[in-house]
């Protein structure tokens, strides 16, 4: 989860919220920076959130948030997040790794053998949640509401990347430098108790200089490969769908984890380098 937000290069006199909205003449793309989990005590959301959904004909998601909850899909990924062959963590984690791993797992009171033949991008999933429900986080974070939002108002609801790309990206996160990425993961994992409250009050603020100071760093100067799989593959794999949304009738929200967002490499920079305007939204 951490290492996921990346600095933002543009100048802002002031931080509101996380909430931006792209512009072409006369057309328009709001953007929202998401937080996937969060507490009951966490909303209500920044007002910024409710003006882009209400001034919004469609929303678009990173994938089908509805369609992820099917137990069909969900029976297909446990199968394309396991290994199917004789592979199993302690084949491809070093030895460094492995024992990192057998000691976070300890600490939590789960047993590693259960875990054994998952993939890297499932198990830190797992490890993940566990940690956010340790401290009342929940699946219903941003995109999740705003989904619910949507389907209740009869909003119609889009993705960035389909439900098998998604299953397709956790399948391969890591793959090819296994140890390093649950190395990182672990270590960041240490650090959610301390810096939670930290980076959900950055995110609302919009203060993405902080959110940068506390995730992206490490990430993009210590696991290029791994910041070039999370973010700049993805980023640039959205950009062309985005915009082509200002060519289409109404206006569109993006809603996208705020990694996305920030960064040489990130949407907003993205899409002003092809002489969109950017503001955000009071």
């Amino acid at each position: 989860m951490c290492s996921l937000l990346a600095l933002l290069p543009l100048s802002f006199a002031t931080a509101q919220s996380s909430v931006w909205v792209a512009t072409s003449g006369d057309e328009k793309v709001y953007l929202g920076g998401t937080v996937h989990l969060l507490r009951p005590a966490d909303y209500p959301l920044p007002d910024p959130f409710e003006v882009a959904y209400q001034d919004s004909d469609k929303l678009f998601f990173e994938t089908d948030i509805s369609g992820m909850n099917d137990f069909s899909v969900q029976a297909r990924m446990m199968q394309e997040l396991t290994y199917s062959d004789a592979t199993t963590l302690s084949s491809v984690l070093n030895a460094e790794a492995y024992a990192a791993l057998s000691t976070h797992v300890a600490t939590v009171g789960l047993p590693l053998q259960m875990m054994e033949r998952f993939k890297p991008g499932l198990l830190i999933s797992t490890l993940q949640v566990i940690e956010f429900q340790k401290m009342g986080f929940t699946p219903q974070g941003v995109d999740a509401y705003f989904n619910t939002r949507a389907m209740g108002d009869g909003k119609p609801v889009g993705q960035l990347e389909s439900i098998d790309t998604q299953i397709g990206f956790i399948a391969n996160m890591g793959v090819g430098h296994e140890s390093e990425f649950v190395l990182l993961s672990i270590a960041d994992l240490k650090e959610i108790p301390a810096t939670m409250d930290q980076m959900v009050s950055a995110w609302r603020a919009g203060d993405n200089a902080t959110l940068a100071d506390l995730f992206v760093d490490d990430m993009k100067e210590g696991y290029p490969a791994l910041y070039k799989e999370i973010l700049v593959d993805r980023n640039n794999n959205w950009m062309p769908l985005i915009e082509n949304m200002f060519s289409e009738e109404g206006t569109e929200f993006v809603l996208v984890g705020a990694a996305h967002l920030v960064g040489d490499d990130g949407l907003l920079s993205l899409l002003e380098k092809k002489g969109y305007e950017i503001a955000r939204v009071q």
